[in-house]
């Protein structure tokens, strides 16, 4: 079965539309008006070997914050029905990813109850137009969309292109394994028979 959803969501601040391939390659078409959030996008998609199609028309005339927080409202939603009744899932996964000076570790459970829980640590404001407050926001978003817990650990890092880069990408190679089939689970991964 194909594990493919796509949403669109309009409001008066955002118009998004997002298509997601859980089993895909890792090809990205990623347009959301903000250069550095397109870059961590398109990370996202490569290194969790998802297809992913995002296009986003925000006020970025106001600021980014409804653009990326909105993004992540619905990637969030994408995920959850591309996993349909997670029937097979390993659903936790983690991944310890290192970037030059830096080393972030996520940890996923697609569980049905949202939860987010993070210490990253920023520098500076902004990495190029992207507010670095809006990491949170937009994983937040993603967290209690998508109802998974995840955590994000940053154990080292300094340069903050280099920890908000190891963010995505650590949460794309953990979220793949958490979404990853296993011939040897019968039903979902839980002793309540739901999750």
């Amino acid at each position: 079965m194909d594990r493919i959803a796509e949403v669109t969501r309009v409001t008066k601040e955002t118009d998004i539309y997002i298509k997601i391939n859980l089993d895909g390659s890792g090809k990205s078409k990623i347009k959301t008006g903000i250069g550095f959030f397109d870059h961590m996008l398109e990370g996202f998609a490569k290194h969790g070997l998802f297809d992913l199609e995002v296009k986003v028309k925000g006020d970025l005339n106001v600021d980014c914050h409804h653009t990326i927080e909105d993004t992540g409202i619905v990637l969030g939603e994408v995920i959850r029905r591309a996993l349909g009744d997670k029937s097979g899932i390993k659903r936790y996964g983690n991944f310890l990813l290192p970037m030059d000076e830096t080393l972030v570790m996520c940890g996923v459970d697609l569980s049905g109850r949202p939860y987010y829980v993070s210490d990253l640590k920023f520098t500076n404001d902004r990495t190029g137009e992207m507010d670095n407050c809006m990491v949170d926001e937009f994983f937040y978003a993603i967290s209690y969309s998508a109802m998974m817990n995840l955590h994000f650990v940053q154990m080292r890092g300094v340069n903050d292109h280099h920890i908000i880069e190891a963010t995505f990408k650590a949460f794309a190679k953990a979220l793949d394994m958490a979404t990853t089939v296993d011939q040897r689970i019968n039903g979902v991964l839980s002793t309540k028979g739901t999750i």
